[in-house]
């Protein structure tokens, strides 16, 4: 496939990813009551709950509704080339959006802890950490063994919230969690630490190194809020859609982007700091001068139910990086459809790395 074809496809599918973004009504009446505003299509009022869309160094990942596929993707996939079509797959698992209150531990113990139970039951996931809050995407057939998962580690459904959350509210500073099971018939792992060498022996196996783009700083992010007061739209959201559709059609392609819309809260991003500039400063809420860096895991060579990554490597981060005196690493993390990529701070990439490293040699790979 030449560079032109390569060109267009990408053209074609960050197309239909603007319209996920800003969906515009369909009438072309040419009637307009709107006052400017952009207008939900009809059929699309409830489909747009979770939206997770990332374009990393591996891959351009999309989570949405079954319905807006079929909308907005199937078509562009019918207007592709054989060639361009086989690098694109739709699953046909469906999906549950769990959302997880952020307050209570600190993201990287946050992370062990909500994956934790859900790994060692043998459970596939994806896990997404925002600006708000984190969020689990498991497998819909496994959504009450999920429950009970998180239910059995203290965590309660909020109404209010329509979240998950830790009515503790406190920072454990205590060490790594093991989390015991019963295990359900034959050999899977009975704690983290099992699951931890089992995950790390796999990546080895299938020789699946973490790997660092230099170039590469993140900023996480999230949208302001807006109480509208009167018809006239709503000119933060204007001005975020405004941004997004900078990043996406200046050249060249976003190397990191990672934005996140959910029903019950602003608009979160993780974002390459060179793409800041392309929204106005009133839009965007956290630090922009705190840089985190990306550490990519290709599981391309993975099957797609693998269970354990997260947690895995969670826990040799947690693990190695917090003996003696030391406070562990500060980790985020984001499951897209064929990678992970754990997010750290700039000045904790080497302890990190280390970790990561463990005591499989070789284990690290980087890029300039």
């Amino acid at each position: 496939m030449d560079s032109s074809q390569t060109l267009m496809s990408a053209n074609i599918r960050f197309l239909s990813i603007l319209q996920l973004i800003i969906p515009t009504s369909p009438d072309d009446s040419g009637t307009d009551d709107s006052d400017g505003a952009v207008q939900t299509p009809d059929g699309w009022e409830d489909e747009q709950q979770f939206i997770n869309i990332s374009v990393t160094p591996v891959e351009c990942s999309v989570v949405c509704s079954r319905k807006l596929v079929n909308d907005l993707f199937v078509p562009v996939l019918n207007l592709l080339d054989a060639a361009s079509r086989s690098q694109v797959n739709i699953t046909t698992e469906d999906f549950v959006v769990m959302q997880i209150d952020g307050e209570g531990l600190d993201a990287d113990r946050r992370v062990l802890e909500l994956t934790g139970p859900l790994a060692l039951a043998g459970i596939s996931i994806f896990f997404i950490t925002s600006y708000y809050s984190d969020y689990i995407l498991v497998p819909s057939r496994y959504r009450g063994k999920v429950v009970q998962a998180l239910e059995d580690k203290g965590l309660c459904f909020e109404d209010q919230t329509s979240s998950y959350i830790n009515p503790n509210h406190h920072s454990r500073k205590s060490s790594v969690p093991t989390f015991e099971v019963q295990p359900p018939g034959t050999p899977p792992p009975a704690t983290v630490s099992e699951l931890q060498a089992r995950t790390f022996a796999t990546l080895k196996r299938r020789n699946i190194v973490p790997t660092v783009d230099a170039k590469i700083r993140l900023v996480q992010c999230g949208s302001r809020r807006y109480s509208q007061s009167n018809g006239s739209g709503n000119p933060v959201e204007d001005a975020l859609h405004l941004g997004l559709v900078k990043c996406l059609i200046s050249p060249p392609c976003p190397k990191f982007l990672s934005l996140t819309l959910a029903d019950c809260e602003p608009a979160s991003l993780l974002i390459d700091h060179a793409l800041i500039s392309h929204f106005s400063q009133d839009v965007l809420l956290g630090s922009k001068d705190e840089y985190l860096v990306p550490i990519t895991l290709d599981l391309r060579d993975l099957p797609t139910e693998s269970t354990g990554i997260v947690c895995g490597v969670a826990g040799r981060l947690l693990g190695e990086t917090s003996e003696g005196f030391q406070e562990p690493v500060e980790m985020s993390y984001l499951s897209t459809a064929r990678a992970g990529t754990v997010m750290v701070k700039d000045a904790e990439l080497d302890r990190a790395l280390k970790a990561l490293r463990g005591v499989e040699n070789g284990l690290l790979s980087s890029s300039d």
